[in-house]
């Protein structure tokens, strides 16, 4: 029996604005429902959507709690009725639709996973969210198939990272764009044969054309917007796949999109957070059976840029912002 305390501490958002809304606040502990695992939260990642739910622009599913954070690591302590799979003390991480910045998280069993060997609490929290993602967009949705070829933008950032090891792991030729040289470097050493330095307006089709003899890619996973479409859609081979998960650069804007028609190519848009738990835990098996063996192997290794307290969790989204890291940020929180 683990003794379980009745309040916690979490990160709450005061009101929308900037990092300095986030204020740590004592609450109770949540319970396991039917279905659910209480996790003890060794380390939360830090993602996007958590500072877009910040500035009010990306409210929690109806019924979810406002506590922000998309995905946990640590212990189960408690179990809800009708969960099958694991037992109390069991290792995992998880990918929830809320809660994450918190000692103690409710988690859905069939979006949780067991925490590959040799991988700790803080690499394993910076893997649900991301690697949930790319598996939708890349592999699901996106269907690549072996011997098709992926572009990646953003590809130092943690969906951009993840994407690149995943894809090259499992035998894709890989390239990425990155803001500086030295996110290039990182980009290729997670396993792009080929790195851009890419800063909005520059060119990148020219080098990916010339990097891949003229073809060009299947699949491009993209979190720049509009501005870069018309690039997007240049480099995609016919029948290309580009699927749209963010817009740091503009969601909205002019763009000619007569060669997608000529091309046959699919545009697509994903969220994550909204769908089913039934639909999540598709991907987690998916994970599991493709990708888990692949991190146990040690043939990934989840970079981790830096880790903060709990209680500083402005300071770790201030650093996301800055869009210098380089991997994951993650929050701990001592258990």
């Amino acid at each position: 029996m683990v003794a379980i305390p009745t309040h916690m501490t979490a990160i709450a958002i005061r009101t929308p604005g900037g990092p300095e809304v986030l204020e740590p606040v004592r609450i109770p502990v949540p319970a396991a429902a039917p279905g659910e695992l209480l996790v003890r939260v060794a380390a939360a990642g830090i993602n996007r959507p958590d500072i877009l739910q910040r500035k009010g622009h990306y409210a929690p599913p109806p019924g979810t709690t406002p506590i922000p954070g998309l995905e946990v690591a640590g212990t189960v302590v408690a179990l809800g009725s009708g969960t099958t799979r694991y037992r109390v003390g069991d290792h995992v991480c998880a990918l929830v639709a809320g809660g994450g910045y918190a000692e103690y998280s409710a988690v859905p069993e069939p979006q949780a996973l067991p925490i590959p060997n040799g991988i700790t609490e803080v690499q394993a929290a910076s893997l649900p969210e991301t690697y949930f993602t790319v598996w939708a967009n890349v592999f699901d949705q996106g269907a690549i198939k072996p011997g098709e070829r992926l572009l990646v933008h953003g590809g130092s950032g943690g969906v951009g990272s993840a994407a690149i090891q995943i894809a090259s792991a499992l035998g894709h030729d890989v390239l990425a764009t990155a803001g500086t040289e030295a996110k290039c470097v990182a980009c290729r050493a997670f396993g792009a044969r080929v790195a851009i330095p890419y800063r909005a307006g520059a060119d990148f089709a020219g080098p990916v054309k010339a990097a891949t003899g003229g073809e060009g890619v299947d699949v491009v996973l993209d979190c720049l917007g509009v501005p870069a479409m018309r690039q997007n859609l240049d480099v995609l081979k016919p029948r290309g796949r580009l699927a749209m998960i963010a817009f740091l650069e503009a969601s909205r804007g002019e763009v000619e999109l007569l060669p997608a028609l000529f091309k046959r190519i699919t545009l697509f848009g994903s969220v994550l957070r909204a769908r089913s738990v039934a639909e999540k835990g598709a991907l987690a098996a998916a994970l599991e059976a493709r990708v888990w063996p692949l991190l146990a192997a040690g043939r990934m290794v989840p970079p981790i840029d830096s880790t903060f307290p709990l209680a500083q969790a402005a300071q770790a989204q201030t650093r996301m912002e800055a869009r210098a890291h380089v991997g994951k940020i993650v929050l701990t929180t001592g258990n």
